[in-house]
């Protein structure tokens, strides 16, 4: 599940007294804080920002974020609802709110946020939205709606890898290994191409669609590499499962 850690790279508020200027500057350099792992530094920015404009709601969600990283639930989830009631339309904030509950295992609320942020066709992660989405109806087993947010992710952008692969395991369970395959292979055409790399539940959709296809080959070097990579995996103690 994705956070989005918004902003630009700042250098600071300008020195020019423009207050909105400087509300503005100060949430763009707790992002850059974040981006670097600088968690106290980024808080003390949003703060500063907030003190300046109370109402901000990029700062609250920069502060939800801040102390999602440094595991305080509690107080990022107030400051997730202080965003979200701010500013109702925002689409990132929706998606990182979504993702802190899918986080918490609340996948009702979770999905609840993360369809509101697919609602925003102009959101520039919306295929990253519907992403997410997907995988929050999965766990609810809610698998025609898991398809279809899949799907969108695809129409939006389609090399998602996710959600290829997550595709191609719900078109497996139905015993559509054609269209699974279809997915499957624009999945493998992004690893050949080094774009991404294989992991655990690509490996286990791979050895499945190789040995229905027979292709005993493929089959025992995916499940090498998953033996090998991702031994403590869930996908592994399927594989080993199924191999009894």
């Amino acid at each position: 599940m994705v956070l989005v850690v918004a902003g630009c790279v700042a250098k600071g508020p300008s020195s020019s007294g423009d207050k909105s200027q400087a509300f503005e500057a100060y949430s763009r350099l707790g992002y850059e804080y974040l981006q670097t792992g600088d968690v106290v530094n980024a808080k003390t920015s949003f703060k500063r920002a907030l003190d300046i404009n109370s109402g901000y709601a990029d700062a609250y969600n920069g502060l939800a974020l801040a102390f999602q990283l440094e595991g305080d639930p509690g107080i990022a989830e107030q400051y997730y609802r202080k965003a979200t009631s701010l500013d109702p339309s925002s689409a990132m904030i929706h998606n990182n709110f979504g993702a802190f509950l899918f986080s918490e295992k609340r996948y009702e609320e979770a999905c609840r946020e993360l369809s509101r942020a697919t609602e925003d066709p102009f959101y520039n992660r919306r295929a990253q939205a519907f992403e997410n989405l997907g995988r929050c109806y999965q766990n609810l087993q809610r698998t025609d709606a898991a398809k279809h947010a899949f799907q969108r992710s695809l129409q939006v952008t389609s090399n998602r890898p996710v959600a290829l692969v997550e595709l191609s395991d719900l078109l497996i369970a139905e015993g559509n290994y054609p269209e699974a395959n279809k997915y499957f292979d624009r999945f493998l055409t992004m690893v050949e191409n080094r774009r991404i790399e294989h992991y655990a539940k690509s490996l286990w959709v791979g050895i499945r669609l190789a040995r229905h296809d027979g292709n005993v080959s493929r089959s025992a070097t995916y499940a090498l590499i998953l033996k090998n990579l991702f031994p403590e995996s869930e996908e592994y103690r399927e594989f080993e499962e199924s191999a009894r």
